[in-house]
């Protein structure tokens, strides 16, 4: 970059490169395919530093990247090789819920949005509104697509879903 702003760029990376591939893990579950995810998002940002380095939120903008990136994979299309022939199925969910290969191996069974929604909401701790403006929809679908993940998880490891408690006075 002939501005000088390389260093810029490098000093962004450095700290905030381990927060992004913790992320990316926890869409994707695989630290191979989190270093790929990281790796194309960092290319796609340097790319576009100059212009992005003078945003307000550079970090929300980097993040959405990332989800973009995991999103866009999911959604692989006949033009993308694989190196291997066939999709390996997920391994079945066995054992305590608790327990983190468990619920990975449930969340990989979810659709991709879902799964973001989930990781973002609840592992990551971002905000409704956060997940909203990095997957770029509604805060209602985010709502929804939280509520639907969040049975179809149940279904899943078998966790019975929650009743409704009736207080003394009402029946």
């Amino acid at each position: 970059m002939p501005d000088g702003s390389d260093s810029d760029y490098l000093a962004y990376v450095h700290g905030r490169a381990a927060e992004l591939r913790r992320t990316a893990y926890l869409l994707c579950g695989d630290p191979h395919q989190a270093d790929d995810f990281v790796q194309e998002t960092l290319t796609k940002l340097y790319v576009r530093w100059p212009r992005i380095a003078k945003m307000d939120n550079v970090d929300g903008y980097v993040h959405t990247m990332l989800v973009r990136v995991f999103l866009d994979d999911r959604r692989r299309g006949w033009w993308k090789v694989r190196l291997l022939t066939g999709h390996p199925e997920p391994p079945p969910v066995e054992g305590n819920p608790e327990d983190g290969p468990v619920i990975r191996a449930a969340l990989a069974k979810l659709p991709p949005r879902q799964q973001a929604v989930l990781v973002l909401r609840y592992l990551c701790d971002r905000s409704v509104r956060e997940v909203a403006d990095l997957l770029r929809c509604t805060e209602g679908t985010v709502k929804s697509q939280t509520a639907h993940g969040l049975t179809r998880l149940r279904t899943l490891l078998g966790v019975p879903f929650p009743t409704a408690a009736v207080s003394p006075g009402r029946r």
